[in-house]
């Protein structure tokens, strides 16, 4: 018998905020975490904004120390998941180590280390390159140090599957719970890819949006103005439990995690199927792990990044699954506020989709002035709305083909 999973607590780093309440807050008042770059001088760069995550301290929570053996992606994961954990009430000295762990995705991992190394060694040789080079860039070093910090001993692992990285690390740890192999899971995504190499390798695929003068407005899924995303940075943690474990010690629950599904494009490494198949396949998936029908999922956190391809494709996979009933969905894009967080997206946007069915209110995805009409469902433009949302979808595709769909709802009597 397939064991219930549970939400006992989130945690968030955004550019927008970074604690929870107040980035819903903020999503839901449609305010934009992206803006000009500050990090270094992008003069010459095309796409000069981003949702930088600016005056950055972490001293709370990491010693200067540590800090200076993480890269930023790993940094942003420990803090969000300390923040999920502290949320959850958890108390990890009372638990079972080998019953607890970790999965966390991240698309890049330690971009900035890379760079950083690349240059030393260059200007100074071989024997300058730091000894925490490897540690602080390798993916699994965010799941790695969030283990490490609350001495958990379960299974640990990371996924790297670009932009459905969250997702699918999410996914995983329900199924680890799901079928008895823990009863925690931290779990989640973490990126800090808005470097010089980042933002010129995206820039190069022509993939960025060049809004320049109007940062705010960039990002804008579904909107016929639309000319490519915002690459952002940051990270989204969930702690993840077994049903019957979380009540015994009386934890608040946020929400249950019904269903996962994946899939693959199969077709072009980069550019998502054009019918949407592969994304169709994922969704298809969840609702038929979730044992729901498809005329009880009310809303729909979309990828929706802002780009061309992407959300008519999107908007084609929804149409493919729900029929009749896609007229019915609220939809919208949180990119729209956040930018794209690339392999964090999925664990920032599965928290706000938590946080929407708690609080019965769809948020919306700002800038959608004029629709395109390839993408002609209702993806709640502009200002936030308040609906009964029993159940959810947050969806994830990612370079390389790589789709994934987690289905959550309010906790079920049954």
């Amino acid at each position: 018998m397939r064991r219930r999973v549970v939400v006992t607590g989130l945690g968030a780093v955004t550019s927008l905020s970074c604690q929870v309440p107040d980035l819903w807050t903020r999503v839901c008042n449609g305010e934009s975490g992206v803006h000009a770059l500050t990090r270094f001088d992008c003069h010459d760069y095309r796409a000069r904004i981003a949702g930088e995550i600016q005056n950055w301290s972490p001293g709370a929570y990491i010693t200067p120390k540590e800090a200076k053996r993480l890269d930023l992606f790993a940094q942003y994961a420990l803090v969000a998941s300390i923040d999920a954990v502290n949320d959850s009430g958890l108390d990890f000295s009372t638990e079972e180590p080998f019953r607890c762990g970790v999965i966390l995705g991240s698309g890049v991992g330690g971009l900035q280390e890379i760079e950083d190394q690349i240059i030393r060694m260059t200007e100074k040789g071989p024997r300058k390159v730091s000894a925490f080079t490897i540690p602080k860039l390798m993916v699994n070093a965010a799941s790695g140090h969030v283990s490490i910090q609350f001495g958990l001993r379960g299974p640990n692992s990371a996924v790297a599957t670009a932009c459905a990285s969250a997702t699918n690390a999410i996914g995983e740890a329900f199924k680890t719970i799901q079928y008895n192999d823990a009863d925690v899971m931290i779990t989640g995504g973490s990126e800090a890819a808005v470097t010089r190499m980042g933002i010129s390798a995206f820039m190069a695929m022509r993939a960025l949006s060049e809004r320049n003068d109007e940062p705010h407005r960039a990002s804008r899924p579904f909107d016929v103005d639309r000319d490519g995303f915002v690459l952002s940075e940051g990270a989204g943690t969930l702690v993840l439990e077994e049903l019957e474990h979380a009540k015994a010690r009386r934890a608040d629950i946020y929400a249950e995690v019904l269903g996962y599904g994946s899939s693959g494009d199969g077709g072009h490494i980069t550019q998502p199927d054009a019918d949407g198949v592969g994304a169709a396949k994922s969704m298809e998936s969840a609702l038929a792990d979730a044992r729901i029908d498809r005329e009880q999922v009310a809303y729909i956190n979309a990828h929706g990044t802002s780009t061309v391809l992407g959300d008519i494709a999107e908007t084609a996979a929804v149409k493919s699954v729900f029929g009749d009933w896609a007229k019915q969905l609220s939809i919208s894009s949180t990119k729209s506020q956040l930018g794209h967080l690339l392999g964090a997206s999925g664990g920032v946007e599965l928290v706000l989709t938590v946080k929407a069915i708690c609080e019965g209110v769809v948020p919306p995805t700002i800038n959608l002035e004029t629709p395109d009409p390839k993408c002609d469902l209702d993806y709640t433009p502009i200002e936030a709305r308040p609906r009964d949302i029993p159940v959810a979808i947050s969806n994830s595709f990612g370079f390389g083909g790589h789709n994934g769909s987690l289905i959550v709802g309010r906790l079920r009597d049954d």
